[in-house]
């Protein structure tokens, strides 16, 4: 008998929101968005070295090797898609449910199995609309790692799992975070909660703000092509000179800055259109 292949591995599994419901309103609508999110979560697993083991209906599987790039590409992938959906309608919104777990799992050819796969099956169940949610293993490895805010949501029974899944659900600028858990409830006033129930001082939080505000500023220009970034550096590098050699007392950098800045707006102007029509925005050119 042929000895199992295994190995240690993060896993992402993603599917649609309400994705009946949406085929039901507009089936032709429905498929054309998710075979372009599809491109746009194809890109960004291979810019974060994964690789998409198996697609059926409106979910995904994804193996990572690295846990950090497993978590990362999951934010990159709830941030492009929000930008996308921002431009519909609530009705016709396409919102991905994203469960990572880090585990065992075994392998034959190309495809995966075992409880890694499971349980990250069942984090995407439990996930909110947009939302990302983690187990302990993959919190273990990224909660000091990563300009992310997590909120604890205790241990959860999952189907065909013995022990409970300790979960935690993760925070992107703001959205995600389910209003009916426990770890909300606890929210006082002088901060947010730790893991341990201790409130966070207002200092840490807003550090913890500035940095995830820095970080999603970083992966958006990361994100653009080119042009793009070219444009921001160049602005930047005027302000950062008018800075040195005026303070604020003279704003001169405005004027240097003002064929940028208009390049700037026509090729996000562009880009918006582009997203619009469901088109795949590249991000080397």
């Amino acid at each position: 008998m042929q000895r199992v292949k295994r190995r240690l591995a993060a896993v992402m599994c993603a599917d649609v929101a309400q994705y009946s419901k949406l085929m039901e309103r507009d089936e032709d609508g429905t498929l054309d968005r998710l075979k372009a999110y599809r491109l746009v979560m194809s890109a960004l697993t291979e810019r974060h070295n994964g690789r998409i083991v198996n697609t059926w209906g409106d979910a995904v599987i994804i193996e990572f090797a690295s846990v950090m790039e497993a978590v990362q590409c999951a934010v990159d992938i709830q941030n492009e898609l929000s930008v996308r959906n921002a431009d519909l309608p609530d009705m016709n919104r396409m919102e991905f449910r994203i469960g990572i777990n880090l585990g065992d799992i075994m392998v034959e050819g190309e495809d995966i199995y075992g409880d890694g796969v499971n349980v990250a099956a069942r984090l995407q169940e439990l996930a909110p609309r947009g939302g990302i949610m983690l187990s302990q293993s993959v919190y273990d490895q990224v909660k000091s790692k990563m300009a992310l805010g997590f909120d604890p949501l205790g241990p959860q029974h999952v189907k065909n799992v013995t022990e409970p899944v300790e979960t935690y659900s993760v925070r992107i600028g703001g959205r995600n975070s389910p209003a009916d858990t426990s770890a909300s409830q606890k929210t006082h006033h002088t901060g947010t909660p730790r893991q341990d129930g201790i409130p966070r001082p207002e200092w840490e939080r807003d550090t913890q703000a500035v940095a995830s505000g820095f970080e999603q500023a970083r992966r958006w220009l990361r994100a653009q092509p080119k042009r793009v970034r070219g444009c921001v550096f160049m602005i930047s590098l005027f302000f950062l000179l008018n800075l040195l050699t005026s303070g604020l007392s003279t704003l001169w950098f405005v004027w240097p800055s003002l064929p940028f800045a208009a390049m700037l707006f026509w090729h996000l102007l562009v880009g918006r259109q582009e997203k619009r029509l469901g088109r795949p925005t590249g991000t080397g050119d």
